[in-house]
Formats: structure tokens, C-alpha cells, sequence
């Protein structure tokens, strides 16, 4: 396997006025090229940190990493944005769709941004992720599971490196949970995406290769999933 990216010895405090909080405390991981990782964790358990770490939003404190070989900026916010519009795609819990945009148009306008404006790949993707039928509907017009299929696709649009989630599924029941993720896991395959998602939610594990359980700021656990 190919390493994509590489963190060793990573940690992220913060000063308060009862001391020092580490949220982060000499973290060691590799993801490879082509994995699906679930980061679990109770909260304040350092999670969504070292997500917000592996996508170049917050700087950690110490540690190395980096991204296919090459280091990571850190420190330096106009460095740390290029390297997220050039690698990270992102989905959110709260999808984040612009109401005032058809489906399709939400995915357009990721394209424009990127420099790639594509119609055709653009409702591809929809299809990809089952809503090749929706594509003229606004994001009020259709369910909140739906609403996450299409960021997904938005996410996707711009060939992100990697794929990052944060409680995605957070504010859906388990079977839009369920349909969510299988479209998740059939885009990422199709597009050799590789991904990373933060859940506190057990039950989806069995989507990902691959589970990594946090605590205190500490790595306590880094299993492959059996697939079978």
C-alpha cells in the first residue's frame, strides 16, 4: 500500500485558565492511499481536533506531518488554505447546501470554484450517490438524507485526496444513516477517494476498513475491519 499521509508524535494544546489542555498528546498514525477510516470517541475525546489537524484547519502544537511526502503548512492560513482547496474535500453535519441553488447548480458551483466546471461529471456524481432524478430540486425540497447525498457529491466534485467527515450522519435516523453511507462508501470507491470520518455512532464501523479509537487525546486502539 501507498502512504498518503504520515503523523508522528502530533499534539495540539491549548492554554485556559485552569492550565493547559491537551487535546491532542502525541499522536502516531499513517492512513493509506484508498482506506476508509472511522475515528471513534466519546466527545472531548480529540476526534474532531485531529480531523481539523489531518485537514490543515488548526495547527498542531508539535509533531510532524506530513501529505505525500510533502510537510504540512502549518501557521501560516494562505499556505494552509491552498493546501486544503488543493487535497481535502469535506462533508459536513449539516450539509451546508446553498437553498437558493437547484441540486445540480450546489455541484456546479463546487466545479467553478475548483476550475473545473463539468454538467456532465457534475450529474454523474448525482447518480453515483441515487439522485440522478432530483438534479432540478432545491435543498428545501428534499429530505435531510438526501440533503447529504448531495454533499457528498458536491464533495467529491472537485477530486479531493482526501475525504474528511465530521458527525455526518449525526442528525439522521439509522436507515438514512445507512443509505447515506453506502453511497458514501460506493463514490469513494469508484472515485479512489480516500477517506476519513469522526463518529461517536458504533453501528458505522462496518462501512469503513479500518477503525482508530481516540481517547484523551491518545490513540487507544487501530484496527483493520474485517469486510466479510
Amino acid at each position: 500500500m501507498t502512504t498518503l499521509l504520515k503523523m508522528e508524535n502530533i499534539q495540539r494544546h491549548y492554554d485556559t485558565p485552569a492550565g493547559v489542555v491537551k487535546a491532542l498528546d502525541g499522536v502516531t498514525i499513517e492512513i493509506n492511499e484508498g482506506e476508509r477510516v472511522i475515528l471513534l470517541g466519546p466527545s472531548g475525546s480529540g476526534k474532531t481536533t485531529l480531523l481539523n489537524c489531518f485537514s490543515a484547519l488548526d495547527s498542531p502544537t508539535g509533531g510532524d506531518y506530513t501529505f505525500m511526502g510533502s510537510d504540512v503548512p502549518r501557521n501560516h492560513s494562505e499556505k494552509m488554505t491552498s493546501f486544503r482547496r488543493e487535497n481535502i474535500g469535506y462533508v459536513f453535519q449539516f450539509f451546508n447546501l446553498l437553498q437558493d441553488l437547484s441540486v445540480l447548480e450546489n455541484i456546479l458551483l463546487i466545479q467553478e470554484l475548483a476550475g473545473n466546471k463539468d454538467p456532465k461529471r457534475a450529474k454523474e456524481l448525482l447518480k453515483l450517490v441515487g439522485l440522478e432524478a432530483e438534479v432540478d430540486r432545491f435543498p428545501g425540497e428534499i429530505s435531510g438524507g438526501q440533503q447529504q447525498r448531495v454533499a457528498i457529491a458536491r464533495s467529491i466534485a472537485k477530486r479531493p485526496t482526501l475525504l474528511l467527515g465530521d458527525e455526518l450522519t449525526g442528525n439522521l435516523d439509522t436507515e438514512t444513516s445507512q443509505k447515506v453511507m453506502t453511497a458514501l462508501v460506493k463514490a469513494c470507491e469508484q472515485e479512489n477517494i480516500t477517506s476519513i470520518f469522526v463518529t461517536h455512532d458504533e453501528g458505522l464501523v462496518k462501512y469503513a476498513t479500518r477503525v482508530i479509537r481516540i481517547d484523551s487525546g491518545k490513540i487507544i486502539s487501530d484496527e483493520a475491519v474485517n469486510s466479510n
